[in-house]
């Protein structure tokens, strides 16, 4: 050190400056990220809840008898539907039990179900088999379709 230098204490104001534009820029990209996982976090669940939704449709409805056993087509009420056939155009706009009950934490899911003759078994002919398609919507997230079989076998 000469005699009339003086030691460096502190920083220069450009320095200050760049040093808050590199961590700010730091910042931002980490925030990004963050925000993005985030904002995604939830999907898998939605699916989730989805497939839980379309598998209890499709074991509901398959359980059901394959040719009515009354005798007399077209129930209204869902707590009526006693074959495969009569869930043929059902639309729930919020998921609903086996009564026909909302389940509240399910309303923005919208259910859609249908029911025709199928070929695509083998051994099994048309006549004797139902494909049940159950398409389970959460907008705009979810889109999801799960089929199934009933045969009169």
């Amino acid at each position: 050190m000469s005699l009339g230098a003086r030691p460096q204490l502190g920083m220069t104001l450009i320095e200050v400056v760049i040093s808050i534009v590199v961590v700010g820029i730091a910042a931002a990209a980490v925030l990004g990220v963050l925000s993005r996982n985030v904002r995604h976090s939830a999907d898998a669940m939605v699916l989730s809840q989805a497939v839980s939704i379309a598998e209890a449709y499709i074991e509901e409805i398959t359980l059901k008898a394959f040719v009515d056993p009354d005798a007399m087509d077209g129930e209204v009420a869902r707590t009526d539907f006693d074959d495969v056939d009569d869930y043929d155009g059902l639309v729930d706009v919020g998921a609903v039990d086996q009564f026909g009950t909302p389940i509240a934490a399910l309303a923005a899911y919208t259910v859609s179900v249908s029911v025709n003759p199928s070929a695509a078994l083998p051994s099994v002919a048309a006549a004797d088999a139902l494909r049940v398609d159950v398409r389970v919507q959460y907008a705009p997230y979810v889109d999801f379709y799960l089929s199934g079989y009933k045969t009169r076998l």
